[in-house]
């Protein structure tokens, strides 16, 4: 993937983003200030300390959440105006367990009520194109864990959205599955030309599929960092890429950015 400096159309925006809850004691800040923008084929991940509502930021980018301050767009839109702009990739795969491959790929395709064949067609394309061809009419229960999730990125993308949000969508796969599902799963957005954000907590995960990463405090959150990652990801295996030297010197930029300020 190429750095976002290369490219500068804006495709999501978030401007002055707070998030205020009611609690039993009075009001509670779970995001004081977020500012950032996502450029066209980027990925961008965010990360932060554990509970510095990096959740509840995925949720309002997703417009599942308004902001109780600011604005989030996609496209020139406000995020809860558009409509087929965003599609997610969560932590479980969703895939209905009694419909086939070729079933769930088409699902969005479904609702939108695009005509059977055409959805079919562009599924068969997505299935020969990311190495499921033959298992159109396996169902979830046959498949790999890696598998499942190729199908779940392949249901967000039939539908042809702006912006795809990956929400930790490995972290429920073995450890050698996650490292091939990271670079996959980056190939394929790459290839789609999409943009991408990519919410998580694990730092290697963010440095190895993310063109920047966004440096969250603790909560009420704020951006405490932006680094831009600069890696020769083009056909670089999973492991090798981890043991370069400036992967390992991302690393410690990052976890350093993560330490928890030690109380006096």
């Amino acid at each position: 993937m190429t750095g976002a400096t290369t490219r500068r159309n804006v495709v999501l925006r978030a401007e002055d983003v707070g998030m205020v809850f009611p609690g039993r004691n009075g009001p509670v800040e779970a995001i004081r200030k977020v500012d950032f923008e996502l450029y066209e084929g980027e990925t961008l991940a965010i990360v932060g300390p554990s509970g510095c509502g990096k959740s509840t930021l995925f949720n309002a980018i997703s417009g599942l959440l308004k902001p109780t301050r600011g604005l989030i767009e996609v496209d020139g839109l406000r995020v809860d105006d558009a409509t087929g702009h965003v599609g997610y990739m969560l932590q479980k795969d969703l895939l209905l367990p009694w419909r086939t491959v070729m079933e769930n790929v088409v699902l969005g395709l479904e609702v939108r009520g695009t005509p059977k064949a055409e959805a079919r067609a562009i599924a068969q394309d997505l299935i020969n194109a990311y190495g499921l061809s033959g298992f159109e009419n396996a169902k979830p229960a046959t498949l790999s864990g890696g598998m499942r999730q190729r199908v779940a990125i392949m249901r967000t993308l039939a539908f042809d959205p702006k912006v795809i949000l990956l929400d930790e969508p490995f972290s429920a796969l073995d450890f050698q599955t996650r490292l091939l599902l990271q670079a996959d799963v980056a190939r394929i957005i790459a290839e789609r030309g999409k943009s991408a954000i990519l919410v998580t907590h694990d730092i290697g995960e963010a440095i190895a599929m993310a063109d920047r990463v966004l440096v969250l405090t603790l909560r009420p959150a704020s951006v405490r960092a932006v680094h831009e990652i600069r890696l020769p990801r083009e056909g670089a295996d999973p492991v090798a890429l981890r043991s370069d030297t400036a992967f390992n010197a991302y690393f410690s930029l990052i976890w350093k950015d993560l330490e928890i300020p030690k109380a006096a």
